[in-house]
């Protein structure tokens, strides 16, 4: 039989350029995650928003952005991936603008909202429409390893120009860089990206839009606020209210003919494992954020500026990581490249748990070995999973993937959080209440009791090492699981390159 892979078109030039015009959204949508970081004084400042509003200047975005990615990837199979690509970039940039220049803490909620709708629009618009430009499975996996790692990079890419801005302009001014990039996106895309969509996408099903909102939006909200106050009754009911609303949406899909989610992406076991190794890199990146970040500023006791900027060391590593996993997948069993970049991952919470109190090197080469190993993951797995689903519904599979990938980074803040914070009470078990609770009450309690509250801080700062060590025993203990789960799912099957089972690519509908 013949192999597709050797018969599939190469992308041209005229394609990579598509590709880094795409290239720019989300960048864009990733570093908006984390932008606000440094602005949090200034909007205090100026529109005085009461504590939970604060929350949700911060929360209302990634919600939003989470609870629509299946329903706007479902779309845009069915409206054009082009298209929704071209409507999320005019919500984002007039959301940017309504951010920059608001008046209220309501205003800016609502704009945060919006932001994410376009966010939620752009994402997986972007993914399907790599699966599209470039059939050849070599070229695909190099462009989704380098899509892998600009999301990556641009979180930690976020909160520092989000700290360069605010030393010379307006908080506004966080958000207004993104209007030009989005002007030049929607400039750009129709003379470079041509259409795709489904042929015979069928009725738009409006009755799961809310039922997958219902399932994803409880389960994000409670592995938040577990991670964030520990373990309790609302949170976990949230969790069971999720879980059951996710029990009727898969009941639904799976009793309807023009279902959002297909029964014929998950025909073949590859794309299925793909999104559960997906989650579990994503469990392994935001698990260990939590604690590296807290370290740099409240161990170390760096600014908030100081910390992003060392924060960025480790991804200068991340840009040779996925290339040279799609180049060994290329040559070798997938499956293997999977389980070593596991492993690799593996090894880099090994790094980690050897940190003491002022080991600011060995927490930057475990991080960025821990990075390499998930971003070579989640670059192999998308291919993985995304070859193997049909053409025709590629935003449907790339919203999955990433929703997948939003479960599993909050699932990973929750668990390893909550194993660091119990660790770290346990150590302080005699403490005042305030020191116990949080390595930022201590540091508060320590900086205004003078010489016995810097032993006390002391003794805090040990508790909270103490803590991310063991999480950092469990993440390795995790990823070595996993490293063994994907030779099991995917050896044979994921094979040298997943070409062969990826049918013909939809047929581009070429803008006029």
């Amino acid at each position: 039989m013949t192999n597709p892979a050797a018969t599939a078109p190469l992308a041209g030039r005229r394609e990579w350029t598509a590709f880094t015009v795409l290239l720019l959204p989300l960048l864009l949508v990733s570093m908006d995650v984390s932008v606000l970081y440094f602005a949090v004084p200034a909007i205090t400042r100026e529109l005085d928003p009461s504590a939970t509003q604060q929350l949700w200047i911060f929360d209302s975005y990634a919600f939003a952005l989470s609870g629509l990615l299946i329903t706007m990837g479902s779309l845009g199979d069915r409206i054009g991936r082009r298209r929704l690509l071209l409507i999320g970039a005019t919500a984002f940039g007039l959301a940017s603008v309504a951010a920059a220049f608001a008046t209220s803490a309501e205003m800016l909620i609502a704009a945060r909202v919006l932001l994410g709708v376009g966010g939620a629009t752009l994402m997986p618009s972007t993914l399907a429409l790599i699966r599209n430009l470039f059939q050849d499975a070599g070229q695909r996996g190099k462009a989704i390893g380098i899509w892998s790692g600009a999301m990556t990079g641009g979180i930690a890419l976020g909160s520092v120009l989000s700290g360069v801005m605010l030393k010379h302009f307006h908080w506004g001014s966080v958000f207004l860089v993104n209007v030009p990039a989005m002007l030049l996106l929607l400039v750009l895309v129709p003379v470079l990206v041509p259409e795709f969509k489904d042929p015979a996408p069928g009725r738009f099903d409006l009755l799961s839009v809310p039922l997958s909102m219902a399932a994803v939006l409880p389960v994000v909200y409670g592995l938040k606020e577990i991670a964030a106050q520990g373990f309790e009754p609302p949170y976990a009911a949230c969790l069971l209210a999720g879980l059951a609303f996710g029990y009727a949406f898969v009941r639904r899909q799976r009793g309807r003919e023009d279902a959002m989610v297909g029964r014929a992406l998950f025909r073949d076991r590859r794309f299925g494992a793909g999104i559960g190794l997906n989650s579990v890199a994503a469990f392994a990146m935001m698990g260990s954020a939590y604690f590296t970040t807290q370290y740099l500023q409240s161990v170390l006791g760096m600014g908030t500026l100081e910390a992003a900027l060392w924060s960025l060391a480790p991804s200068l590593l991340i840009g040779a990581a996925a290339p040279v996993s799609a180049a060994l997948a290329a040559r070798t069993d997938r499956s293997e490249v999977i389980a070593g970049s596991f492993a690799v991952a593996a090894a880099g919470f090994g790094l980690i748990s050897l940190v003491g109190t002022d080991s600011l090197w060995l927490l930057l080469a475990g991080a960025g070995v821990l990075a390499c190993g998930i971003v070579s993951v989640m670059s192999l797995v998308s291919d993985m999973a995304l070859a193997t689903a049909p053409a025709e519904k590629a935003g449907s599979a790339a919203s999955l993937l990433e929703t997948g990938q939003e479960f599993g980074g909050a699932l990973g803040m929750a668990l390893l959080g909550s194993l660091g914070t119990a660790v770290y009470r346990a150590d302080l078990a005699g403490e005042p209440a305030a020191v116990r609770e949080t390595l930022g009450g201590a540091v508060a309690a320590g900086q205004a009791g003078g010489e016995a509250g810097g032993q006390l801080l002391a003794l805090a700062r040990e508790a909270f090492v103490h803590g991310m060590q063991y999480a950092a025993w469990g993440g390795a203990v995790l990823l070595l699981a996993a490293a063994g789960l994907a030779l099991a799912l995917a050896r044979g099957a994921a094979g040298r390159a997943p070409a062969a089972a990826e049918g013909a690519p939809a047929e581009p509908v070429r803008a006029r």
